[in-house]
Order: C-alpha cells, then structure tokens, then sequence
C-alpha cells in the first residue's frame, strides 16, 4: 500500500490518472476499429479567473515529456508567453494545438491538462504580484498550504512567473537556485525568547546566509527589530509575519518600524514582509517602504485556469462541439502590442488593429511524431522571458 495519497510518474504516463469517460471512450473506438482515425485538437480558454486579462502560459515543459513517444505533432506557444484569451476578433486563443491519431492522446487530456491549468495559475499570479512588488525582493513561500507531493512544480510556477527565489529544498533544486527562508517562530518559542533565539541564529547558522529575523512572536514589532540590530551585529533585515486579526494596518506598521531603526541609526536593515499578501496588497506595502516580501498562500493556491482542449479537424475535415470554431488556426501576433489574432490559412496574415502592422507568425513547433523539436529552456531562461514581456507590455 502506498504512503501516501500520490500518483507516480509511472502512474501518469500510464494514464492511471485520467478521467474514467476516456478510457471508455478508447474501448469504444477500438471496437469501431478506429484507433487510426486522425484527429487536431486545440486548448483554449474562454475567460480568466477573476478579473485577470492576460497570463503567464506554464506547464509545458510536464505536458510535452507526458507525450514524448506518443505519433503526434505539438505545436504552440512557448512556456512563459504571457498571452490573452481571445484574439483581437474574439476567438478563443489556440494557445497547443495536438495532431494524430486520437488513440494516442486520449487519455493523455486530463493529465496534460491538469499540468497546464495548474501551473499556469500559478505563474500568473506570481506575475501579478512580481508588477505589484515592483523593483522588491519576492520570494515564494507558499509550498506549507498545498500538498508537498507537488511542492516542486508550485515553485518552479513561482519563479517562472517572477519570484526571485523560493523556499522548499527541491523547489530551489529544479531552478537551480539555493532556498530562501529565514527564521521560523518555532525557533523562537523554543529557545524561550525572541533575543536568545537571534544570538543563536546568529552564531550556528553559516555565514553566507543573511541575518534576517523575525520580529513578531511575542512582542511589538518595533521593540524586537531593535532588539534583533542590538543583538545581531550584521543584520541584514527584520521579517514581519503578523497575523490580519493583530497588526491593524501593515503600511502603518511599516513606517513605524522603518522610523524607529532609523531613528537609532540602523538604516541599512531592511523590512521584509510576510502573511497574506497578494497582487492587491502588496502596492500600498511597497509604497510604505517595505524592502521585500515573502508571499505564499495566494501564489501557491491561486485561481486555476481553465483550458479545455477540443477536437477542430477529423481525418482532415473540421468539425467543433457548440461553442467552439472549428477547422485548423494558424495563430499569429502583433511584434509591437499585445494582439493575437487567427487565420485559417497560413499565408493570409492578419493585420493589428491596434498598430496596422502585419502580424507574425506566434507558434512554434514543439514536437513532431512523438518526438521533442527542441530542448525545453532552463526556468531561470522562461523567468526572464516573463519578466521582459511584462515590462515590455505595461499590462494591468
């Protein structure tokens, strides 16, 4: 019996994770021996979670090595594309477009899109939050609120969308980076005191880690950063955790901090802030003087977006459920602006309503009969990607 309430990779490339409907579905065409039958299916997304208008396409790199040695052709944008949901004219985005027999990924849809909704999700609002936190630090702290089985993916989400660093041991290991973190206030309540707790700190952790100490255990905010730069000789910078239901109002506090390590000299020490920050707090946070964040909860639990992926084109003719346009879309976007826009023939290129420029090509192939048409990016490489788009496009 396992331990616990996980599926493997084995378990997932078996198709052990997917929906019952498609494993009857495949025992239905084989009986219509029609396990050849040649189908194009496309992902959409009809609308964003929340009043979102763009996001940080993530996943990719799980779907493809998911499809590795399926017959089929992949194409679409690359990971970290920040994209809208419709085209200029409204159509849904074709954001992967799938190509071959159905057999071979049928029953590959619900893992491949748990992946992509999943991570996508994520890495969006940790692009919401990267704008809100502007120039600041951001760290991704949120692995303790989801089950730990994917707390690697949730940081690799986080940093691809923006998070300088993250917390969890193998989280950092996938982006290549060392973890982030600085005191826990177990550490406090089990040394007795908020002082007792920075000298030890200070004394048995390495030195190469910063000295940042978390001030909001048993006193007042303000009492214990001055505490922590009279105990601690190079401190680096005051953590600030404090729960909603205690600390009033956080900018306040920020200033109120800030002001009394000035006021002793103590101008180098930073304010770091943690505890419930999102996209739409962090501003007022940042304004008041906050030096960098740690956000959690609403990177790691953020809203799933909901693709779908649908059959457009059988055996070569299109077809579409309600709701949907059918027929194979070649997709193509604005060099200058955020307009996407379709065309059902690959030499009738669309032209942005917005700058009058003829639009390029925005799809790149990604896989050919099972086989992967290049090598996925490093993470740090897709951050970058991300964090230049999002200055480039000035989006809300």
């Amino acid at each position: 019996m396992k331990r616990f309430f996980t599926a493997t990779d084995e378990d997932i490339v078996q198709g052990r994770t997917t929906d019952i409907y498609f494993i009857r579905t495949m025992e239905v065409l084989k009986a219509k021996d029609m396990l050849g039958a040649e189908a194009l299916a496309e992902m959409t997304l009809a609308k964003f979670p929340r009043d979102w208008k763009w996001g940080v396409f993530c996943g990719l790199e799980e779907a493809l090595r998911l499809l590795e040695g399926k017959n089929v052709d992949i194409w679409g944008l690359p990971e970290g594309t920040v994209f809208p949901c419709r085209t200029q004219s409204g159509i849904k985005l074709p954001v992967l477009n799938i190509e071959g027999p159905y057999s071979e990924y049928c029953v590959m849809e619900t893992p491949m899109l748990g992946f992509m909704c999943h991570s996508t999700g994520v890495a969006t609002m940790a692009a919401r939050c990267r704008k809100a936190a502007k120039d600041r630090p951001m760290m991704a702290f949120g692995v303790r609120r989801t089950h730990p089985a994917i707390s690697p993916m949730l940081d690799r989400s986080s940093y691809i969308g923006g998070c300088d660093g993250v917390s969890s041991l193998m989280g950092a290991e996938l982006i290549g980076k060392e973890p982030d973190g600085t005191m826990p206030h177990a550490l406090i309540v089990m040394l007795g005191s908020s002082q007792e707790a920075f000298r030890a700190f200070d004394e048995f952790t390495e030195p190469s880690v910063p000295r940042i100490a978390l001030v909001d255990t048993y006193s007042d905010e303000k009492a214990d950063a001055i505490l922590a730069a009279e105990t601690i000789r190079d401190l680096a910078g005051v953590r600030l955790d404090t729960p909603g239901s205690r600390r009033g109002s956080f900018p306040d506090l920020v200033r109120e901090v800030r002001w009394e390590l000035d006021l002793r000299g103590y101008h180098k020490v930073k304010i770091l802030l943690s505890g419930g920050l999102d996209d739409k707090t962090l501003p007022e946070l940042v304004e008041a003087g906050a030096d960098g964040f740690g956000v959690g909860t609403s990177i790691s639990s953020a809203p799933t977006v909901d693709f779908a992926l649908d059959i457009v084109e059988k055996d070569g003719a299109p077809v579409a459920k309600r709701g949907k346009f059918g027929g194979r879309k070649f997709l193509f976007k604005c060099p200058d602006c955020f307009n996407y826009e379709v065309s059902a023939d690959q030499d009738e290129v669309p032209v942005c309503r917005c700058c009058g420029k003829e639009m390029r090509t925005a799809s790149v192939k990604l896989m050919e009969g099972g086989k992967r048409t290049s090598k996925g990016k490093e993470p740090k490489d897709i951050r970058s990607d991300v964090l230049r788009q999002l200055e480039q496009l000035e989006l809300n």
